[in-house]
Order: structure tokens, then C-alpha cells, then sequence
């Protein structure tokens, strides 16, 4: 029986790890080595992590389980509760493990590493679906031991070892797991694979998971060799936003082309598209018609172009029809679906002051024209976001303030003569702070809405 000097190793210069705990076999026998370890470095520090999908009847007495398990060997628990979005074309499989992950990394702190217990059965099937699906080097090379995801690292400690292996482990040390009985429905792909065809396979060729996960380090070497040839292209063909200049790629091979792609998606941690869908990026985004206005979903993201650029985005819903009323004394506004906040800020733009019984609103669209300080002649808002190049997701989330039912500024872009402080009248500054990390708020867009 294998013993935990490997996972020593690998954790050497870990500190402080997350563990991914389900309570199954797996996570059993790796969250076991990790008390193990403790034992030997009072410096490394772990706790457990358990997300109750909720897709079982028995799913709060596996939680409830974990949690005792921790209590036991005194580690610290944490359990999480999510929401599967399933997508119609990637599956609850899909839709479970995208979750899962998000739930993950977002309780995690910058110092923690992710440990999961894949294993070197999971590492072959992985391998096998990725040839159903008709993958390339990149899907075959499977799960990485060693990947980053954004700050963080991620480590799978048992991907070298069997599930035999582990199964010898938790009895040698009268460990106690729970059983899933979903795993045992053979509608999902992995569950066919691991009952029906891994078992023949392994009967007839007893090594055959060992050089599976051969063949998918092998691949995973050559792509990052593939990786390091192409960075420099990709690096130069990329923008600070991360957009993607497109148009050198019309000299370049399908293949060069297609590879690009891939390295663009996953640099900005998207999943590894299929062949087909890098050919729809090319003809329909890319090299669709110059007054188009193309977009292709992928999933919960879409790719879309704008002056020879592709943008990997993820979907939001149009705010043109929100309304949000900004009364006296104009406290801190929250703007809907992330999109910050607004308050007054000596940092902030410049307006004349409004009089105590002007309504200020919000809005995200705005019909007619409008004169802009500094610009001669009116203009369209369709024709003033061309000229300042603000691309077509961006032009209904750009808060438009309004003092009753005049157009006073498009914050950070530009202000109305309307807007404009009178010589020797009253000033007012006010400033969008536009943060990533309010995900949600509390004004709803389904109509006009009060403070």
C-alpha cells in the first residue's frame, strides 16, 4: 500500500489547502492523509469544504455525515448550498461540476490551495469522454495534477493512483464513506463508461488505466509546448481588456487559427471549445458582414466583435427599460446586476448643481439628440457611442443621469451642455464606482423603481 510521502511532496510548499470533501471514497482517503500530515508539520493548516448540490434525497445526510467527520478529527467544515443552472446543451454533469467549482473558489481565500481527490480511474474516463466528444491534444491531455485557476492553485494529490489502491487505503484504516446511489444510473455518461466498459477493459488489459493517464500526460506535455510557441502570438494580438485583434489570423493556417482561439478562451478561464464551435467564431463572428452586429453564445458567455476585435463576455440581460429615481439628499445609489454604485465624490464629474424639487433619475437609454460640451452640432446617443467607441453590450450599462426629463451626462463618457455648471452657479460631483465584486443589488429592473 502506497503511503503519504508523495503527497508530502507535492504539498511542500503548501501552507494553508482547501480540501473539496463529498464524503465519497475518494475525498475519505485523501481528507484522512491530510490529518496525517498535520500530525507531521504543525505549520500546515487544512480545512474541508462540502457543496450540497441538492439533487439527491439523500444529499442533508451526506452533508450531515461530513460534518460529523470533521467534528471527529477536528477539522474545520465548511458547507455550502447551490443552485444547479442546467444548461440544455451541457447537462447537469456539466452544470453541477461548473457550480461546484464557483462555490469552491469562492470561499476560498488567497493563500489556499484546492485539493480534490480525482483519482487515476477518473483520469481514464476523463480521457474516454474526451474521445466520444472528438476532442483534440488539449481535451485527451484530461485533468492536470497541477493547474492555477486565477490566483489560486489547484492540486489533485491521488491522480496517479487507482481506485483499487484507495479502496485498500479506507479499509486498512476502517474509514467510513458514503455511497452514492446515483453513480450507479448509467443515463450519465461517466457512470456507463465506469460499470460497464472500464471493467472489460481493465479484464483484458490490467494496466490499461495506467497508460491511459500516460497518453493524457503525454498530450498535456505537448500542449504546453504548443502553449509556449504560440504565447507570444497570442500576447500581441490581445489588448489590456483582454479583446482579441482578429485580423492577422486571416493569414494563418485553420489550424494556427483554431489554436489561437483555444489559448484565448482558457486564458480568460473559459471551457475548451469543440472544433465546431471555433469555426463558428471565425465565420460567424469574425467574418460575418461589417454592419453586423455578431454574437455567438457559448453557454453562459458569448463571443462578440467590435472594430476587428473578439470579446469573450459573459451574458447579461439589457437594461434599457430600468429606471432608478436618485432623490434628495442623494445617498449612494445602487445600479442593478453589478454594475457598482454612484454617489457624490470630490473625485467625480462636474454637473450643475440640480434645485431640491428636480427629479433625478437613472436611465440606460434615451431617445432624441443632444448637444455635448465641447462638440458642435446634436447628435444621436446611437451616433455620439460610435464616436466615442463604446461597443453595442456596453451602450445600454452605461448610467445616463437625467434631471427630470433633460440628459445631463453619460457617466465617463460625456456630459450635456445641459450638465454644465453655470459660471457663477452651484457645483455638484458625483462618481461611478463600477465594481466587479457587486455581483447583485437590490434595485430591480422590472419596471420604474423608487428609493
Amino acid at each position: 500500500m502506497f503511503d503519504i510521502n508523495y503527497l508530502k511532496y507535492l504539498l511542500k510548499d503548501e501552507n494553508a489547502v482547501v480540501i473539496a470533501y463529498s464524503g465519497g471514497l475518494d475525498s475519505s482517503v485523501l481528507l484522512h492523509q491530510l490529518v496525517m500530515l498535520r500530525e507531521e508539520r504543525l505549520d500546515f493548516h487544512f480545512r474541508a469544504i462540502h457543496i450540497n448540490h441538492g439533487l439527491n434525497d439523500s444529499s442533508d445526510v451526506w452533508a450531515s455525515h461530513c460534518e460529523q467527520q470533521c467534528k471527529v478529527w477536528k477539522i474545520s467544515f465548511f458547507l455550502d448550498r447551490v443552485d444547479i443552472y442546467c444548461h440544455k446543451k451541457v447537462g447537469l454533469e456539466a452544470a453541477a461540476r461548473e457550480v461546484r467549482y464557483q462555490a469552491l473558489y469562492k470561499t476560498m481565500t488567497k493563500e489556499e490551495t484546492l485539493l480534490t481527490a480525482h483519482h487515476q480511474d477518473d483520469q481514464s474516463e476523463t480521457v474516454l469522454l474526451a474521445l466520444k466528444r472528438g476532442s483534440g491534444p488539449a481535451g485527451l491531455s484530461a485533468m492536470a495534477q497541477i493547474k492555477t485557476h486565477g490566483n489560486h492553485r489547484h492540486i489533485r494529490p491521488l491522480l496517479m493512483r487507482t481506485r483499487s489502491e484507495l479502496e485498500a487505503w479506507a479499509n486498512y484504516y476502517h474509514l467510513s464513506w458514503i455511497t452514492d446511489n446515483s453513480n450507479q444510473d448509467m443515463r450519465y455518461d461517466r457512470n456507463f463508461l465506469r460499470l460497464q466498459i472500464m471493467p472489460l477493459l481493465n479484464k483484458r488489459w490490467p494496466s490499461f488505466s495506467r497508460t491511459v493517464s500516460r497518453s493524457a500526460q503525454l498530450c498535456a506535455e505537448q500542449g504546453s509546448v504548443l502553449d509556449e510557441m504560440l504565447e507570444e502570438s497570442l500576447y500581441k494580438l490581445m489588448d489590456r481588456s483582454n479583446a482579441l485583434y482578429f485580423l492577422p489570423l486571416n493569414s494563418m493556417s485553420v489550424a494556427r487559427r483554431f489554436a489561437i482561439f483555444r489559448r484565448w478562451i482558457l486564458y480568460q478561464n473559459g471551457t475548451l471549445p469543440s472544433r465546431n464551435v471555433l469555426q463558428k467564431i471565425w465565420t460567424e463572428v469574425a467574418c460575418s458582414r461589417l454592419d453586423a452586429n455578431p454574437k455567438l453564445k457559448i453557454w453562459k458567455y458569448e463571443v462578440r466583435r467590435f472594430r476587428n476585435r473578439l470579446y469573450w463576455l459573459p451574458i447579461t440581460k439589457p437594461l434599457g427599460n430600468c429606471q432608478l429615481f436618485w432623490s434628495f439628499p442623494w445617498l449612494t445609489l445602487l445600479l442593478p446586476d453589478g454594475l457598482g454604485e454612484i454617489r457624490q465624490s470630490s473625485r467625480g464629474i462636474i454637473l450643475r448643481c440640480p434645485q431640491f424639487n428636480t427629479k433625478v433619475s437613472v436611465r440606460f437609454q434615451a431617445e432624441g439628440k443632444f448637444y455635448v460640451h465641447g462638440r458642435s452640432g446634436k447628435r444621436s446617443l446611437k451616433k455620439l457611442w460610435q464616436e466615442y467607441g463604446i461597443p453595442p453590450w456596453r451602450r445600454q450599462r452605461i448610467p445616463l443621469i437625467f434631471y427630470n426629463d433633460c440628459l445631463v451626462t453619460a457617466l465617463s463618457v460625456f456630459v450635456t451642455v445641459d450638465g454644465v455648471p453655470l459660471p457663477d452657479g452651484k457645483k455638484w460631483s458625483i462618481s461611478w464606482e463600477n465594481s466587479n465584486a457587486l455581483l447583485s443589488s437590490n434595485n430591480s429592473c422590472k419596471g420604474i423603481n423608487n428609493n
